[in-house]
């Protein structure tokens, strides 16, 4: 809904109704991830995607039904065969599609998600989306401090706000399975918990030629971008239009404050590309030893690698420890510019999000994309 919310907040605001189509389950070599959403509008506009291309035209008149009759809808589409879903998926693939009415009255506490997610205050939305029809369509709004709505049961309010802020935390979506009255190993009902958390984070320390190219790609790639360097020569805003920002500051002191004060999570990912002692040997003493973080790569030649291991090794760094940093950084693709490099280093930041083996698609067999 991130992608879509001001068009549809521009129409709930108008009382407009609109109809909101939001993946919440995917199987197989389904094209796209839970919460991607699609809209048909009052006017019959249709913004967004769910599937690329694959059943757009379906769910957009299974939205227009839902506009007209008020009811949510939970819909399969999968592969055309002997299962019988409602639409083929080229990729074979399938998708659960729950598609709702937004508008005023249907959904009042749109405004106050709408102004968070815009604002980069954490909230999940937990929908049932599957279970007896006097619950389909009730939702819990959930912020680190309080909540907002109901399901039509205390207990289960209380199981799906405790699963709904460890979503959040992660910053990730799911559909949940709860007996009808909040058992957790119980069935009959289901649970999509979306959830917006602010963008993840990439910190950049280097303010060399290949920083820029890495913060422009992050921010392609959705990161809240900072680039830090202790040279403030070099570390200036007009060098790093793709960063969000850009610190003066020793790397190895920044790092330190930004954990200590809690906005370094499991999602942040630290790229060191400056290649000297002096920066990253520090830097990397304490990156290595933080809790969590989601990926840490440094820049360098094999040689530089080798003492940059050595000098870690002097410093009290483990084995283990000194096994959290890809080094030297990025994938073997023949990376020459800062540009392509920017790429390399990308693509092992997916590869080693998605568990990807990052060897090429046409020398492998079995799907593409596997979601569970």
């Amino acid at each position: 809904m991130r992608d879509v919310v001001d068009q549809l907040e521009g129409w709930w605001k108008n009382g407009e109704p609109a109809a909101l189509a939001t993946v919440v389950a995917t199987f197989r070599s389904a094209p796209r991830q839970p919460g991607a959403s699609m809209l048909v509008g009052p006017g019959g506009e249709a913004v967004g995607s769910v599937s690329g291309g694959c059943v757009e035209g379906a769910v957009y008149e299974l939205g227009q039904e839902v506009l007209g009759d008020h009811r949510p809808v939970l819909q399969r589409y999968g592969v055309s065969d002997d299962d019988a879903f409602a639409v083929g998926l080229t990729c074979g693939g399938i998708l659960d599609v729950y598609v709702e009415e937004v508008s005023p009255e249907a959904y009042p506490e749109f405004g106050r998600i709408a102004e968070a997610i815009r604002e980069e205050t954490p909230v999940a939305v937990a929908t049932v989306v599957s279970g007896p029809a006097e619950r389909l369509g009730k939702r819990l709004i959930v912020w680190e401090d309080a909540v907002d709505g109901g399901t039509g049961s205390d207990r289960l309010d209380g199981a799906v706000t405790d699963d709904a802020r460890g979503l959040l935390a992660s910053g990730r979506n799911a559909t949940i399975t709860y007996g009808v009255d909040g058992q957790r190993r119980g069935e009959g009902l289901m649970v999509f918990v979306e959830s917006f958390a602010p963008p993840p984070r990439m910190i950049v320390f280097g303010a060399i030629d290949f920083a820029a190219a890495v913060a422009k790609m992050g921010n392609f790639l959705g990161y809240r971008v900072t680039v830090c360097d202790a040279r403030p020569v070099f570390a200036t805003a007009s060098r790093f239009p793709g960063a969000n920002e850009v610190v003066v500051e020793w790397p190895h002191r920044y790092l330190a404050k930004e954990a200590e004060e809690g906005r370094i999570d499991g999602r942040t990912v630290l790229t060191v590309l400056t290649h000297d002692p002096k920066f990253d040997v520090p830097l990397l003493e304490v990156a290595l030893r933080l809790p969590q973080v989601a990926y840490i790569g440094a820049m360098g030649s094999r040689r530089t690698h080798t003492d940059r291991i050595e000098r870690l090794k002097e410093r009290g760094l483990t084995d283990a420890e000194i096994a959290k940093m890809s080094s030297p950084i990025g994938l073997d693709l023949g990376a020459r510019t800062p540009e392509e490099t920017a790429v390399s280093i990308a693509a092992e930041m997916i590869a080693q999000h998605w568990g990807g083996a990052g060897t090429r698609l046409a020398e492998r067999e079995g799907p593409i994309h596997i979601h569970t």
